[in-house]
């Protein structure tokens, strides 16, 4: 069936008025996220909705003349899942930025999608709790781009990921029937979980305008930061793997191989690192911070590397910061591609050893950082230009079987998009894709739901 574009557009004005925009600027800067990447030809318009009502006519003139839709929230995906490309109609929830409660006696918020992580934490923290999602986007990611991809983060070892927060979504589907899925209470198993099949559906199945998220008390004690330096990234691994081994739980385990670095301390105005320097940062919390942190510390010596800890909250954000600024450090040397396996925390030195081997078997430089109290490696690849060289895929794709034959995954935090989306089968294996693909449809029969991304 065409799409009659004029009639659309018209019956959306009358249902939207001014929340509709075809202004030329913000349709190209539709067109990409924070992945890299740009679609061939930029959308046909953008809602900016304010309203779950604004969202429910978008999607049932949507349906009607079956155009499709791509769900946006800030646009600092890194898997390409919120881009959007010719015919296609972007409905963003940025401006829907409502925070509607914080209750301190059940621990949970009650928001709109289009609020940002870091607004809701610091919210949260003037109640004597915290949001733990914690993406290295947060200062811009807002909570429903985060549903939608399942966000993870630096803290998300200790407190977990996105999904561990989200007790119930308001969603509206394809035809603009708005569903309250989830519950508001801590225990809650009535039917099937539907709320878990929305988060990290990245758009494919209704449109998330609404969410009750769970929040934990801020941790009494002090907070203990290490920044560490080893000989070499394997090294960095096996440290990572015995401290999760030995019972310390960190609030935060990261690791920056030396290439990574070496660029963001050159786009940070530091001193060049020695060559092979990685990086190891662990933070604790709570009342068993300090016996925490010397035990860490202990295992970081014991894998021939060096640190000291400090209380110092300034010292602390400095080396946060270090980490933070990862992605941006990768994108002053041109475009990135980047990718977000994951494996067992066993094998996150064989993970790391296979990188260095890919790296050097393609000629390819993949600076990498990683989550590695869970796993989770971001192995990134950086060229110049506007298309992925041969030799780039070719690595990366060495990259998603190495992760696979490990016993992990092709995406821990960052969903699949449209940069992953041919690797599916790979994972999943025939059978389940094809049940997932029946799952979608029976949310959006007319398959107008971000048909681009995933499936």
């Amino acid at each position: 069936m065409s799409i009659d574009r004029t009639a659309a557009l018209s019956e959306l004005r009358a249902a939207v008025g001014n929340a509709l925009s075809t202004d030329p600027t913000e349709l190209d800067a539709a067109r990409s996220d924070k992945s890299g990447h740009r679609s061939a030809a930029a959308p046909l318009a953008i809602v900016h909705a304010t309203s779950i009502a604004d969202v429910q006519s978008t999607l049932r003139i949507a349906s009607a003349h079956r155009l499709p839709v791509v769900p946006r929230g800030a646009g600092t995906g890194l898997a390409g899942g919120a881009m959007a490309g010719g015919d296609r109609l972007v409905l963003s929830t940025a401006r829907m930025t409502r925070i509607h409660e914080i209750d301190t006696v059940d621990q949970v918020a009650v928001v709109e999608p289009g609020v940002v992580v870091a607004d809701l934490d610091a919210a949260a923290r003037r109640e004597g709790l915290f949001y733990a999602p914690d993406p290295a986007s947060r200062a811009w990611a807002t909570i429903g781009g985060t549903i939608a991809t399942g966000a993870g983060g630096l803290m998300c070892v200790k407190y977990g990921v996105t999904r561990e927060a989200v007790l119930g979504v308001d969603v509206v589907l394809a035809d603009g029937t708005l569903m309250r899925l989830g519950h508001r209470t801590v225990k809650g198993v009535t039917g099937l979980d539907l709320v878990g099949l929305m988060v990290g559906s990245e758009g494919t199945l209704g449109v998330v305008v609404g969410a009750t998220v769970r929040l934990l008390p801020v941790p009494l004690g002090s907070t203990v930061t290490i920044g560490a330096e080893l000989p070499s990234v394997v090294a960095a691994g096996t440290a990572a793997a015995a401290i999760m081994a030995s019972g310390v739980r960190p609030a935060a385990l990261e690791i920056i191989d030396p290439l990574a670095l070496r660029r963001i301390h050159t786009y940070l105005g530091l001193p060049a690192p020695a060559e092979s320097t990685t990086h190891l940062l662990v933070q604790t919390d709570g009342p068993q911070a300090l016996a925490d942190a010397d035990a860490a510390l202990a295992h970081i010596r014991a894998a021939g590397g060096t640190g000291e800890t400090s209380t110092d909250d300034a010292s602390a954000e400095r080396l946060l910061t270090i980490r933070r600024s990862f992605h941006a450090a990768m994108e002053a040397h041109g475009t990135v591609l980047i990718e977000d396996v994951a494996v067992p925390r066993r094998r996150l030195p064989d993970m790391f050893a296979a990188i260095e081997r890919i790296s050097r078997e393609y000629g390819v430089e993949i600076p990498t950082v990683a989550h590695a109290g869970d796993g989770n490696l971001h192995p990134n690849f950086v060229y110049v230009g506007d298309t992925v060289p041969p030799e780039v895929w070719q690595a990366a794709h060495a990259v998603f079987r190495e992760a696979l034959t490990l016993g992990g995954t092709l995406t821990g935090e960052h969903g699949v998009g449209v940069l992953k989306k041919m690797h599916l089968r790979e994972e999943l294996g025939e059978p389940q894709l094809a049940l997932q693909r029946r799952i979608k449809a029976a949310f959006d029969p007319l398959g107008i739901m971000n048909p681009d991304a995933v499936f």
